[in-house]
């Protein structure tokens, strides 16, 4: 098997990453870097010129994004079952990408303090924000799972933007929203991942 590095920072979307690594049951190493050191290294650089993370590299390949993150695993480690096949894989896409388009940016302007015009609403991919939340809330609510009955590696994206947007108060605390990440929340994987990621911060922190 081809050896799969993971590149992260705890304070990070590479929470995402890490969950969806922890849902793919496979050995991986784990690179811990500094936003203001070893990210912007030019052995880093090297990995993601973006000098961001999440970054994995899984033998010869590089990827970077977290929802391409989750998506490649899916489809690398089809073991895990991650992803749907690929007759049925239109939710599966369809919010995925929703979350990586609209809602990432509608979630980012929001926690800017930025609201578009209405008048300039059409010149932005998310429109609204209200649209993205009301078209969010129908994207959890109508199965069980985001993409239908089976988790899926985009309940791994979409659940973690909600549960990073109720947080910190970028998104609202909508009963569906609040119901679908509970129940997400209850999964091994989820756990292991939010306490490796918290023992990475505080050891963080205490090396100062």
């Amino acid at each position: 098997m081809s050896e799969l590095i993971f590149y992260t920072n705890p304070m990070s979307r590479g929470r995402i990453a890490r969950w969806m690594l922890e849902e793919v049951g496979v050995p991986y190493k784990t690179e811990v870097l500094g936003f203001e050191t070893s990210m912007k290294s030019p052995a880093y650089r090297l990995i993601n010129p973006m000098t961001k993370v999440p970054a994995i590299k899984h033998g010869d390949t590089i990827v970077t994004e977290a929802a391409a993150i989750c998506a490649y695993l899916a489809d690398a480690f089809p073991g895990a079952n991650l992803a749907p096949t690929p007759k049925s894989r239109g939710l599966y896409y369809r919010w995925m990408f929703f979350a990586a388009g609209p809602l990432e940016m509608a979630v980012s302007m929001k926690a800017l303090g930025y609201e578009v015009p209405k008048e300039k609403v059409r010149m932005v991919g998310c429109g609204s924000y209200d649209d993205v939340m009301n078209t969010l809330e129908r994207a959890v609510s109508e199965n069980r799972y985001v993409a239908g009955d089976h988790f899926s590696a985009a309940d791994v994206y979409v659940g973690s933007h909600i549960a990073w947007g109720m947080q910190f108060g970028s998104i609202e605390k909508r009963p569906h929203f609040v119901e679908y990440v509970s129940h997400l929340g209850e999964r091994a994987a989820y756990k292991r991942a939010h306490q490796l990621d918290d023992e990475a911060a505080k050891e963080m922190q205490a090396a100062g």
